[in-house]
């Protein structure tokens, strides 16, 4: 067995987690089109390296609910929701204004069942919330989900819907406040406009920065009005590898989680920081990836595990397959079992890859001057308090049913208005096997602006307690079964954030 990152022999770290996987079998079918770096394939190889590891036996595997339109417009515009409902590629055509209003067409191309793909990543992501609030599991994965980029009326960076935000909001019903970590090489842009202006949401971005898409992040971007230091960004250069990554990511995640003591982290594990990408420029190998993970996972907050970028998809499935191994707290060897996949991994045909020799741009000094201005920046909030916040209740009941339950239309309570959606069909195979992925560049392939929001109104009702406005509750069940379906809370149109108490 490797010894590596993820040894958890002792401290709360070698505590064993329940971990909730999300997982629909047709989301490897989807195909962005021919040349495109954007592979969701890659979920399928992440998820047959899980089988054949035997790691599925140790989680709840699930089959995500897909989101349905409401669940989508709780953040994202509802003409752009029924705008990506309704086109498809024999329709695009028609329908030019609307592709360039909403930013479709040429990094984020309109596709078959491009809709039905946005509802099963942000499907699991909210499961996964679902699932965290009820105290169902401690960590829940979905390496569909994590794409950061997407804005509330407009697709950016290849990510139509922002899952992450969805599952963001769906924690907040449950938690005071709510930390999100990204390591994707591209910075979450999507993510921090969200939540620019609220204290409830802390976000936090590793992240190239300059002459880089999206282009923003720069390390004095910081929030705005109530959520003034609630942004971090920090900013790097080419080829950082294991060690440079961190001096500054263990220094600040720590005192990130010392002072806004969330109640529920999720963490974005873009695969495309890793030595190697298609489309990167970092030098971390698989282990330094997976640090993070093993870093937040050490906290024992609730934890959402998102996937995101990654475009040498072989090294997307090890990365996420080991990380998997990481939240369980299992073992996973270096010599890879085999598998359908198996001929992608050659010719070594093991878990890791080395990192290269590329030039680190990162100096020491570099480093310690970042390190020291975002520790100043968390020197302005105020500690949150020892004392837990009284947390209010679920939103959802979640009774257990029997197993053996097949009538999809049962399973849900009936004063809910989460149907079971049995218009979806699958989707056709488009997937085309790549035995070996290209090794060119493309950098230039991603492209964008970003308009930066205005976040989230704060309220207070009149007797100055905070509240949520606008959340419903929804009847659901969980079943525990090898694979199931599982359902989003109830949708609303308008979510209004107070400030922390």
């Amino acid at each position: 067995m490797d010894s590596g990152g993820n040894s958890l022999a002792s401290g709360p770290d070698g505590v064993k987690r329940k971990v909730c996987y999300f997982y629909d079998p047709e989301v490897g079918n989807y195909y962005y089109g021919q040349g495109h770096p954007m592979k969701p394939h890659r979920i399928r190889m992440t998820h047959a390296l899980l089988a054949h590891y035997g790691l599925l036996q140790h989680m709840q595997v699930l089959k995500p609910f897909p989101a349905r339109d409401r669940d989508l417009c709780r953040f994202h515009a509802d003409d752009y929701v029924s705008f990506l409902r309704s086109i498809t590629p024999e329709t695009q055509q028609d329908q030019i204004r609307q592709l360039k209003r909403f930013n479709v067409g040429e990094d984020c191309p309109v596709f078959d069942g491009l809709y039905s793909f946005c509802q099963t990543y942000a499907g699991g992501s909210v499961g996964g919330s679902v699932k965290l609030n009820h105290g169902l599991c401690d960590i829940a994965i979905n390496w569909a989900g994590g794409l950061h980029h997407a804005k509330k009326c407009e697709a950016s960076g290849f990510c139509y819907v922002n899952d992450i935000v969805l599952a963001i909001l769906e924690l907040l019903k449950q938690h005071e406040r709510v930390l999100y970590v990204d390591i994707d090489i591209h910075h979450g842009d999507g993510v921090e406009e969200a939540f620019y202006a609220t204290d409830r949401v802390m976000t936090v971005s590793f992240h190239k920065f300059g002459d880089y898409f999206p282009g923003t992040g720069h390390i004095q971007d910081i929030g705005y009005g109530s959520g003034k230091y609630y942004s971090l960004n920090v900013p790097l250069d080419d080829g950082i590898d294991d060690e440079s990554y961190h001096l500054l990511f263990k220094p600040i995640m720590g005192k990130v989680m010392e002072i806004f003591r969330p109640g529920a982290v999720v963490l974005q594990c873009g695969a495309d920081s890793l030595s190697g990408d298609r489309l990167g420029c970092f030098n971390l190998s698989i282990k330094g990836h997976a640090e993070c993970v093993k870093f937040m996972r050490s906290f024992n907050v609730p934890l959402l595990l998102l996937g995101g970028g990654g475009y040498t998809i072989r090294n997307v499935a090890r990365c996420w397959c080991y990380e998997t191994g990481v939240a369980l707290g299992v073992e996973v060897d270096d010599k890879m079992p085999e598998h359908e996949y198996y001929e992608y991994f050659g010719p070594d045909y093991t878990l890791h890859v080395a990192p290269s020799n590329m030039e680190n741009k990162n100096s020491r000094q570099m480093l310690e001057e970042i390190r020291n201005d975002l520790l100043h920046n968390l020197s302005k909030l105020q500690h949150a308090p020892s004392v837990p916040f009284q947390e209010r209740p679920p939103d959802t009941e979640a009774p257990e049913v029997d197993e053996d339950q097949e009538d999809g239309d049962k399973r849900w309570d009936p004063d809910s208005d989460m149907d079971v959606d049995d218009d979806r069909k699958p989707m056709p195979s488009r997937v085309k096997r790549e035995a070996v992925e290209p090794d060119t560049k493309d950098k230039d392939g991603l492209k964008g602006v970003m308009e930066r929001g205005k976040g989230f109104e704060a309220g207070m009702d009149e007797g100055g307690s905070t509240k949520v406005t606008g959340v419903n509750p929804v009847g659901m069940e969980e079943a525990n079964m090898k694979m199931e379906e599982e359902g989003t809370s109830k949708a609303v149109a308008d979510q209004v954030f107070p400030p922390k108490t």
